[in-house]
């Protein structure tokens, strides 16, 4: 018999070398026990239970597949102290992360946090803790889309990191063809789209973020249609490249002020109120009170204070007078 035969019916017939029961109940429980073997055997020949591969690992025995959608780099002990808490507490990783066999190692498909995780307890004194593992034989697209589906409702994964991930998956496994990508993903064509637009943000726009994880969804959104305009595409580049100018002398930004910088570069500064022209003033000698004159287009407008006495108000009308004879 074959070791997965033996594997098999050892879990199945695993429980048989119990005690026997009271002599009473013996061949009822003997049926009981032969009723449970056939039903389980029947399960697994018809494919009604799925068996999995979990293995305790060291987690140096693991490497992380190369179009995984999370930037491993930027994985820190602060960004995952939830979950370093959390595996210490329980005393073992509760969830296993989804691998695949890559020669004498293993890839890890869903799983670098806990990957992190664990690694971080075992070079800080806790070398009990080992990374548990779901071997799966999976092709490319199935891993990403198996990937995606894990982490896309996740906080903790930014959406420049997802829209990466499906810039590449597009090319590699759909032929650049977004109804088929959508239909896979079981997403709607303008959601997909909105993602590819961000991950198609200029390098330099990109870099003018402090990290990428300050970089949402809708910043694409926002700077589209500026880039798209080549007049305002220009002054937007040029705010982006002046801002990674100020961080390679220190000067951090977060996301919100970035986003404002660039959408503000592009609008036109505001024309300052141009300066009253052809204004007079009249007052009498030695007085405090007097008469404005401003034209405005073809109309004059004048101006004096409800309690300007008659005869500042009379030099002011008379002075108004002469001004107007004047060529």
């Amino acid at each position: 018999m074959s070791k997965k035969h033996d594997a098999l019916y050892n879990d199945v017939l695993g429980n048989l070398d119990a005690p026997e029961p009271a002599p009473a109940a013996a061949e009822v429980a003997r049926g009981s026990r032969f009723l449970k073997r056939s039903t389980t055997i029947a399960d697994h020949v018809t494919g009604e239970i799925e068996e999995k591969t979990l293995r305790w690992v060291d987690p140096a025995d693991c490497v992380m597949w190369d179009r995984h959608n999370r930037a491993y780099d930027l994985l820190t002990e602060e960004n995952c102290r939830d979950l370093i808490d959390g595996i210490r507490a329980q005393g073992r990783q509760e969830f296993p992360a989804i691998v695949r066999r890559k020669g004498d190692t293993y890839e890890v498909i869903c799983g670098a946090r806990r990957h992190f995780a664990v690694s971080w307890l075992r070079a800080n004194n806790y070398t009990q803790f080992k990374y548990l593992i779901d071997v799966r034989d999976l092709t490319d697209e199935e891993a990403f889309r198996l990937a995606d589906i894990e982490n896309r409702d996740r906080e903790d994964i930014s959406d420049y990191e997802r829209a990466i991930d499906y810039a590449d998956a597009i090319k590699r496994y759909y032929g650049g063809k977004q109804k088929a990508m959508a239909a896979r993903l079981e997403v709607s064509p303008p959601w997909l789209s909105r993602y590819l637009a961000l991950a198609d943000l200029p390098g330099d726009v990109v870099k003018a973020f402090t990290s990428i994880r300050d970089i949402k969804e809708r910043h694409a959104r926002d700077l589209k249609p500026l880039l798209a305009r080549p007049e305002t595409g220009q002054l937007v580049m040029e705010e982006a490249r002046a801002m990674i100018r100020e961080q390679a002398r220190g000067v951090t930004l977060d996301g919100f002020e970035v986003i404002k910088r660039l959408k503000g570069a592009a609008r036109p500064a505001s024309a300052p109120k141009p300066r009253a022209v052809d204004e007079k003033h009249f007052v009498r000698t030695g007085g405090v009170k007097g008469v404005t004159m401003r034209k405005k287009g073809r109309s004059i407008v004048l101006e004096f204070d409800a309690d300007i006495t008659d005869d500042a108000l009379r030099f002011g009308f008379e002075k108004v007078l002469e001004s107007r004879k004047k060529p």
